[in-house]
Formats: structure tokens, C-alpha cells, sequence
């Protein structure tokens, strides 16, 4: 899974379980978000940032949009690799960009883009993101991504 920019993206390992599943053993569409949303928190957690610590500290970062594309089904028991790279790091607000891929074939599943937020615990009002957030998510962000005035 390499990016165009040569920055590998993050990478999550999971499975998929009963629970992810429908009626005919496919991964209903909504769980893929799910797995998106595990590979960011988890690439937070490995820039060293947890999230449970940042909102004691009075921040959390919330899905503003999302966008995904399916290409083919994942299964019962299926082993995904779910990316999770920055192409866009702002003021107070990031964009990643995700797959998840089958990893027995490396075969592209679903696809997706999602602008994250950065707020204020106490009234979700937008707050700019702390400066060493913003050098860590610096490393996962491809040259020139960063918007100075946003």
C-alpha cells in the first residue's frame, strides 16, 4: 500500500467478525466507516496521542464529512489492512484519506475521504489544532498539504 506522494500511510490490521456482517456473510456498507474510524484513532495512538487523554485535556476531533466508495466485498473472517494518510492539514481541521484492503490479496474494497474537525470539548466550537498535533500529523502528510491560513 504505497501512497503517490512515496509517504507510506498508516496502516491497521482487523478482522472481520460475525457482527460486521449481513444476512448473506458480506460486511454491511456502514461497518467499513467503522474500520476507517478504528485506523485513525489507532494512527493517533501510534503519533503517541490518545484520545481519551486529549478530551480530558478538552479536545476532540469530530467527522465534519465523509465520502466512500465500494469496490468489492469483504467477508466473514476476511484479515483487512485499513490506511489512514493526511493529504490536508489546516488551522483547525485535517482530511484523510483511507482504503481498505483485503490483505490475503491486496485487493481495494472501499475507498474514502473524511474531513476532521479539531473542537472544544466543553462547546464544539472549532479550535486550531496544537502545535504538536499538527507536527506529528505533519509526518503522515504529503509535501505541500499544509494550508497556513485555514
Amino acid at each position: 500500500m504505497h501512497a503517490q506522494n512515496g509517504v507510506q500511510p498508516f496502516a491497521h490490521r482487523c478482522r472481520v467478525y460475525y457482527e460486521d456482517t449481513d444476512a448473506g456473510g458480506i460486511v454491511y456498507y456502514v461497518n467499513y466507516l467503522k474500520f476507517m474510524e478504528r485506523a485513525r484513532t489507532e494512527c493517533l495512538r501510534d503519533l503517541g496521542f490518545a484520545q481519551s487523554t486529549l478530551a480530558g485535556e478538552g479536545l476532540l476531533f469530530v467527522v465534519h464529512s465523509a465520502e466512500a466508495r465500494y469496490h468489492a466485498p469483504a467477508r466473514l473472517d476476511d484479515e483487512l489492512l485499513v490506511s489512514a494518510q493526511v493529504i490536508e492539514l489546516n488551522r483547525a481541521s485535517l482530511r484523510f484519506r483511507q482504503q481498505v484492503r483485503r490483505a490475503a490479496d491486496d485487493v481495494l474494497l472501499c475507498e474514502g475521504q473524511f474531513l476532521v474537525a479539531c473542537v472544544r470539548a466543553d462547546n464544539l466550537k472549532p479550535r486550531a489544532i496544537p502545535q504538536a498535533l499538527r507536527t506529528a500529523f505533519a509526518v503522515l502528510s504529503s509535501p505541500g498539504t499544509s494550508k497556513a491560513g485555514e
